[in-house]
């Protein structure tokens, strides 16, 4: 029987290097991706070791995730692990900030881990266990000016985290939380060169996280290693905070 792993944001970044660890490790992967980029989820196919099938689906649609849950229910397996990593952001200071900024950042990073995660954790009780892995940020836990509303999700998803973890664990499932710091992918990419440098100098080692590096962590926390972690959060950010 397939020991399936659900992903959100499966197709770029972080959400790919995941998928591609998880992969490895023996798990059937179910990403799931709101880009409509055809080579972009071909390549995500074709670059995991493992059989996998990638969904289409706005995560903060409560009906478009009903509907693709369904589907996952289908398939032959149990859902062993699920991965909150999708997330977005609207940067702006607050006083200028827009509600809809504020809304679209609260309903991807926070309110989606309500709409996928309710369903799949029911699944998990009725299977005597499972693992809950939520990708929260540095900035969830520092905060970060102009970021007011990403900083509020992402601090929000750790409680979320551990409010879980306290419910779930008479169930077997552990729910933990992964906090990357500045990360090499293509977001950063976009920074001009001269502020990216400021970046890295602010980092005491120095340099950004790759994404594998986060990935290597979310393989060690889906494991058979860790069974007597829930409610942590993993800072993985290069020693920019310590707290």
């Amino acid at each position: 029987m397939k020991k399936i792993a659900v992903v959100t944001g499966a197709t770029r970044g972080i959400g790919l290097a995941i998928s591609q660890k998880l992969s490895q490790d023996g798990f059937f992967i179910v990403g799931i991706s709101r880009a409509d980029n055809q080579e972009a989820n071909d390549s995500w196919v074709n670059s995991l070791s493992n059989d996998c099938r990638l969904f289409k689906c706005d995560v903060t649609s409560l009906l478009a995730v009903e509907e693709m849950i369904a589907k996952i229910s289908e398939l032959e397996g149990s859902v062993h692990l699920l991965v909150n990593n999708a997330g977005i952001t609207s940067d702006s200071f607050f006083h200028k900030m827009s509600l809809e900024s504020w809304r679209s950042v609260i309903d991807t990073n926070l309110n989606s881990l309500f709409y996928i995660t309710q369903p799949i954790y029911k699944i998990m009780k009725e299977n005597g266990g499972g693992k809950i892995i939520n990708i929260s940020s540095v900035n969830g836990q520092k905060g970060q000016a102009g970021q007011v509303n990403y900083s509020s999700s992402k601090a929000g998803v750790h409680g979320f985290t551990m409010a879980l973890a306290q419910e779930g664990a008479r169930s077997n499932i552990l729910v933990n939380t992964i906090s990357p710091g500045y990360t090499n992918t293509e977001m950063m990419k976009n920074i001009r060169v001269d502020i990216l440098q400021g970046i890295k100098d602010n980092i005491p080692l120095g340099r950004l996280a790759e994404p594998k590096e986060i990935a290597n962590v979310a393989s060690f926390l889906a494991s058979d290693c860790c069974s007597y972690i829930t409610g942590a959060n993993i800072p993985v950010n290069g020693g920019l905070f310590i707290g």
